[in-house]
């Protein structure tokens, strides 16, 4: 029975080291990219990304919680815009967006507050080409805890794949009129 016990608390001690030991070997920022060509130009495109009263249109928050509600604060347009959001549902959650940069038709910035969640730093860039424009998104966030940091082994898959449907719609949008 001694013996027994001795192995689970050696065992319990070996995974807590481990698992504390291992997060700080692990990034303490996490960074997402994805791109995607549109057929339109860029300032049509920036045209659409850029004012974030047409957020909830191309965003696939809105279809993670169609009731989220969505309030817009600080300037009009450009620099200081701000698109406060509130959802009951824990996957979209409470939050603000904020335009921190606005460079038409080139580069959109902007910093999205999670609250206790952290604050995640992205940027939308628009590069002219041949058939349109490539429009790349990109989002980092530091990673400051334990559990921060195995999460964000997990990050690129699950952002990723939220941006890849938002530029999908923004194609769309950007494409259809």
């Amino acid at each position: 029975m001694n013996t027994i016990i001795k192995t689970i608390v050696a065992v319990a001690v070996a995974f807590t080291v481990i698992f504390y030991a291992g997060a700080y070997l692990l990034p303490g920022q996490v960074r997402v990219e994805r791109s995607l060509d549109i057929a339109a130009r860029p300032d049509k495109v920036f045209a659409i990304a850029g004012d974030l009263r047409r957020w909830p249109d191309w965003s696939v928050w809105t279809e993670v919680d169609p009731k989220v509600q969505v309030t817009m604060e600080g300037a009009a347009s450009g620099m200081g815009q701000s698109l406060r959001w509130a959802s009951n549902n824990p996957m979209v959650g409470n939050g603000v967006l904020t335009v921190t940069e606005h460079v038409p038709p080139e580069r959109l910035a902007f910093e999205s507050s999670y609250g206790d969640f952290g604050t995640v730093v992205s940027s939308l860039v628009f590069e002219g080409t041949a058939d349109g424009t490539r429009v790349t998104w990109r989002s980092e966030s530091p990673l400051p805890g334990v559990i921060d940091r195995w999460a964000g082994l997990f990050a690129d898959a699950a952002v990723g794949k939220e941006q890849e449907a938002s530029l999908a719609r923004l194609k769309d949008l950007a494409e259809g009129g």
